[in-house]
């Protein structure tokens, strides 16, 4: 379990990664209707093939 923890990553992280703001990643987020892999609290976990999903539609 602990593996698969270290993949997800978080809007800002994936933000972070593909060189973007924040906001790019929520309104990709909202208008793609991703849901998130995990939820702890107010955080929400995305994984990498989420982030690829991201990235296609930004360009």
């Amino acid at each position: 379990m602990t593996q698969e923890k270290s993949d997800l990553l978080t809007a800002g992280a994936i933000a972070k990664e593909l060189g973007v703001s924040g906001a790019v990643i929520s309104k990709a987020i909202k208008t793609l209707d991703l849901k998130p892999e995990l939820k702890k609290g107010a955080c929400s976990y995305y994984s990498k093939q989420t982030m690829m999903k991201i990235k296609s539609s930004l360009k």
